[in-house]
């Protein structure tokens, strides 16, 4: 590979430089590799310029300014480094798959990708999931270490699928992706928005830097004429309205009448929910076997991305009733003796708890609702206390317990859960 059909940009002079691949990690540096030196949180990659000099790298890329060609070693600037190594990982893995979706917001992200995968597959199409479950897909199935990963493991994953004739791909991109240009150099056909509410504020420090990170998603990586879907009831669609307008996109809500369905009613059974659909001149009563009013939201979304995938609407109406819940979210889990039922949510943020709690008091109403939970350590504190007003609030019964304490004291982290709580006994 030479440098001139990958750096923009690059000095004449050394347009046909050789390069054999590219790493951001010292450890993972073979001969002739680019090294891209990142400066993260722990570590500072031009701190193993050196080690990798002595492992056969001949080109470094920094945003340092080192002299360009120093003892036969390319030097070169950029002022973004993390787009550029995406840039470069998506080209050297070019061969994607055609149809990529990106669904982004603060909750609700791995069950939307979820229930799409499941409708395609339920109708006999090849398709993958990559997010916060892993990659999901009738040949590749791993476990990943962040909802967004880097950008060369991302790339390879996207060339392996497209080599087993996949073509339909849902990821989860999630704030501290997109902040940090990992998908960058990917152009998406559709870009789907949930919500927005308290979460990362340690890493973004405020909500306006948050949404802004999400944001990125549709002003910059929606392909032209591409799809956006979002609810219109939410506070930031008029920001998302202005970016689809703007940028050409098409726009498509869950009430739209471009549907081509409309939800005329809803009701509880038990554990499960009925639906009443109007499709064309068609009235479809469906039962879905779901917990929570929520994962209605969250279904319409996944149909929408689903029927922008070439999958008729009538097909999709004919298998919603065998979607299944996603692992830890609003997933039954068992029974106990008394015949109480064991539900697990990943709820970690405030609105995604006070969601979870309303959803079970709306579908069992006489039912009491006893919570375990805790927060994790070493991310955003702010949000405990709001999280143990909003168990005050809504549980009949409270037991506070750690979650991944990470390196924080977890009896620090229970005590600021319980400055919320007022009211009940823990």
């Amino acid at each position: 590979m030479l440098l001139k059909d990958y750096i923009p940009n690059v000095n004449k002079k050394f347009r046909n430089f050789f390069f054999s691949g590219i790493s951001f990690d010292s450890s993972k540096v073979k001969k002739n590799n680019i090294f891209f030196a990142i400066k993260g949180i722990k570590f500072d990659g031009n701190n193993f310029i050196p080690k990798v000099i002595k492992k056969g790298s001949k080109v470094i890329i920094s945003e340092k300014k080192i002299k360009e060609f120093k003892n036969g070693i390319l030097f070169i600037h950029t002022k973004n480094i993390r787009k550029l190594l995406a840039e470069v990982s998506y080209k050297i893995y070019k061969n994607k798959p055609k149809n990529l979706i990106a669904v982004t917001g603060t909750n609700g992200k791995s069950s939307i990708a979820n229930f799409y995968y499941q409708i395609l597959k339920l109708n006999k199409k090849r398709v993958a999931s990559i997010g916060t479950l892993g990659v999901k897909s009738n040949i590749l199935n791993l476990n990943l270490s962040n909802t967004t990963i880097d950008p060369i493991q991302l790339g390879q994953i996207l060339t392996k699928l497209k080599n087993q004739r996949i073509n339909d791909v849902i990821m989860e991109a999630s704030s501290h992706g997109l902040k940090q240009n990992r998908l960058d150099g990917l152009k998406f056909n559709t870009g789907i928005f949930t919500n927005l509410s308290q979460d990362h504020l340690d890493y973004h420090k405020n909500l306006k830097n948050y949404l802004k990170a999400k944001l990125y998603l549709f002003e910059n990586l929606i392909k032209k004429n591409g799809n956006v879907i979002t609810d219109d009831k939410i506070p930031q669609f008029k920001k998302i309205k202005k970016i689809s307008i703007k940028n050409n996109l098409k726009l498509h809500t869950l009430n739209d009448e471009k549907n081509n369905f409309k939800i005329l009613s809803h009701s509880f059974k038990e554990e499960s929910q009925i639906i009443k659909i109007k499709y064309k001149d068609l009235i479809e009563v469906v039962k879905l076997n779901l917990i929570g009013k929520i994962q209605l939201k969250n279904l319409l979304m996944a149909i929408i991305a689903a029927k922008k995938s070439n999958i008729g609407l009538k097909k999709i109406l004919l298998i919603i009733s065998k979607i299944k819940s996603v692992e830890g979210r609003f997933e039954k889990i068992g029974n106990i003796k008394n015949r109480s039922k064991v539900i697990l949510d990943y709820a970690h943020t405030p609105e995604a708890l006070r969601t979870c709690l309303l959803n079970l008091k709306e579908q069992f109403p006489n039912k009491k609702i006893n919570l375990l939970f805790g927060c994790g350590g070493d991310r955003d504190q702010n949000k405990r206390s709001k999280m143990g007003k909003i168990a005050d609030n809504y549980a009949d019964e409270i037991y506070l317990t750690d979650d991944n304490p990470r390196f924080e004291n977890p009896n620090k982290i229970r005590k600021d859960i319980k400055k919320g709580i007022k009211k009940k006994k823990i």
